[in-house]
């Protein structure tokens, strides 16, 4: 995420929001200091955006997923296989 000016954000106001609706908001400041986060209307909610448990019920880990490739490991390591 970019940061424009005052300045800059009225003269290129146009791509600014053509770049916001494409998903790449931008921050206008004055005289470097955040004021405003420009982004697409579409764009979800920091508090709508779900991240733990987004796959489940897509991936499936073996009953012996601890155990696979452990004699391959332990002879590369030095143990005993």
């Amino acid at each position: 995420m970019h940061t424009v000016n005052i300045h800059e954000a009225k003269t290129h106001l146009s791509r600014l929001i053509e770049e916001a609706t494409q998903g790449e908001p931008f921050i206008i400041a004055k005289a470097g200091k955040p004021l405003v986060k420009v982004m697409a209307l579409s764009a979800p909610e920091p508090g709508q955006m779900k991240r733990l448990g987004f796959m489940a019920g897509q991936i499936s880990v073996p009953d012996d997923f601890d155990e696979m490739g452990r004699a391959e490991i332990e002879q590369v390591f030095g143990g005993d296989a």
